[in-house]
């Protein structure tokens, strides 16, 4: 659980207009989020085909298109 120490900034009436956080706080949220794109990455291979073919064929594919 990330531990975080907003400080809000508001307007004339009080309103939160807007939050700072420390640079190591802020680093903190974007790991969270990388590692979440990574699991729903994973998340999403996993629940896809699985007509999968050997990753040198894939390379070879790869190539031949490329001499084309």
């Amino acid at each position: 659980m990330l531990k975080l120490d907003p400080k809000y900034v508001v307007d004339e009436g009080q309103h939160p207009q807007a939050v700072q956080l420390s640079l190591a706080e802020w680093n903190q949220i974007i790991e969270a989020l990388e590692e979440l794109e990574d699991i729903r990455a994973y998340d999403a291979s996993q629940s896809g085909s699985r007509n999968s073919i050997p990753f040198e064929q894939a390379v070879d594919e790869i190539e031949k298109g490329y001499e084309t």
